[in-house]
């Protein structure tokens, strides 16, 4: 580990946020009022009323970032205080591309209950909750724990910014192959916090036959020992029963989606259907070389930032909160993030190519059309209060 010559460390030095105030006190009078008596009475109002906290305090646009510190990107369990440089990054990322404000939290506790009674406790103060970088199956639990007791979007975005993006991407790569979502058939690989969720955002865009796998192979009703979120997901999907390695799944397949760690091999990328889609999403390692992945599909997307089609949340999360925060959303419902991915899908439009399926991170235009989107999902879904 080289501190010295290492250009990622001096980025870092003294954290990458700050907090700086939104008025200037100046004199007796500004002071006066910004701070006691004139504060008094801004709280006696909204003590009267709690809604007015959205209009005089930073609660309208200001989230709350946590994490545990148990799946910090591809390098696990690490713990809360090697999390902070990511939840600060998070933080950044949320104003730079979304003008949102966020405070990242990591919690010394791995308890699913100590978790959710913590996060209850401080939400008074925020506008919504990005749960980022925590262990499957508790992300689910806490996720859910959480959204049964509070009335402010709860979002994991391991599990949903990534599948918005996926399912934009799958949008504009179905579209590039002459195909419609519900005749494809695809194979998820990991069935854990993005493969559930990517699962069930495919499930919600009409397609039909999807397969998952894990480690051991397909989930099917032969695994007799599958339990809870796994259960469920055979219960929903594989219509085909096909039982056994990845593989199997994969032959003539017309989409894999990877979020794991697991490799595929080149044989199995080679009985998929013609032109193929390839989503080897594994960090900083694809599950499928995409050198390897393009001899044989018409598309390749990664998570990585130095090949094309890069699947990065940041094309989502910004603009799903900024939507949801200008409307007072109670919640973050399923037609609110398939509006988000149809926008970055339509952002893409007739200029989609087999290296161009997503838009730009640094396409100004990303935040506000997602933010808008969002925002008359959440109308229509009526989960807004303005």
């Amino acid at each position: 580990m080289d501190l010295e010559n290492d250009p990622a460390f001096p980025l870092h030095r003294r954290g990458k946020i700050e907090i700086r105030p939104t008025v200037r006190i100046r004199d007796g009078a500004g002071l006066a009022l910004a701070y006691t008596p004139g504060v008094a009475r801004v709280s006696e109002a909204i003590a009267q009323r709690k809604d007015l906290a959205y209009d005089y305090t930073w609660k309208s646009n200001t989230v709350l970032v946590v994490s545990d510190g148990t799946a910090v990107l591809g390098l696990g369990d690490i713990g809360p205080e090697a999390a902070l440089p990511v939840m600060e990054g998070k933080a950044l990322l949320f104003k730079e591309f979304g003008g949102v404000d966020a405070v990242p939290i990591c919690l010394d506790t791995t308890d699913t209950e100590e978790i959710i009674e913590t996060i209850v406790r401080i939400a008074p103060a925020f506008g919504g909750v990005n749960l980022e970088d925590i262990s499957a199956p508790r992300c689910f639990e806490i996720e859910d724990g959480l959204q049964e007791r509070l009335d402010i979007p709860i979002f994991h975005d391991d599990q949903h910014g990534t599948a918005i993006v996926v399912i934009a991407a799958l949008e504009s790569a179905a579209r590039l192959t002459g195909r419609e979502l519900n005749g494809l058939r695809v194979v998820v690989s990991g069935a854990g916090a993005a493969g559930v969720a990517v699962t069930n955002m495919l499930l919600a865009a009409g397609v039909k036959d999807v397969c998952v796998a894990d480690s051991q192979g397909l989930l099917c009703a032969d695994r007799q020992t599958l339990t809870g979120v796994k259960a469920d997901l055979v219960a929903r999907t594989n219509p085909r029963g096909v039982c056994g390695s990845i593989e199997a799944g994969l032959e003539g397949a017309d989409v894999f989606i990877g979020v794991s760690a697991g490799q595929v091999p080149e044989s199995a990328i080679a009985g998929m259907a013609d032109d193929a889609i390839i989503f080897a999403l594994a960090n900083p390692t694809p599950e499928v070389d995409p050198a390897v992945a393009g001899k044989y599909a018409a598309v390749v997307a990664t998570g990585r930032s130095d090949f094309p089609n890069q699947i990065n949340n940041v094309l989502a999360f910004p603009g799903v909160f900024r939507g949801a925060l200008d409307v007072r959303a109670t919640r973050i419902t399923t037609g609110m993030q398939m509006a988000a991915a149809d926008a970055l899908s339509e952002l893409v439009g007739d200029a989609v190519a087999a290296d161009y399926i997503v838009p730009s991170v640094f396409d100004r235009k990303v935040a506000p059309y997602v933010a808008d989107a969002v925002a008359a999902a959440a109308r229509q879904e009526g989960v807004a209060r303005l």
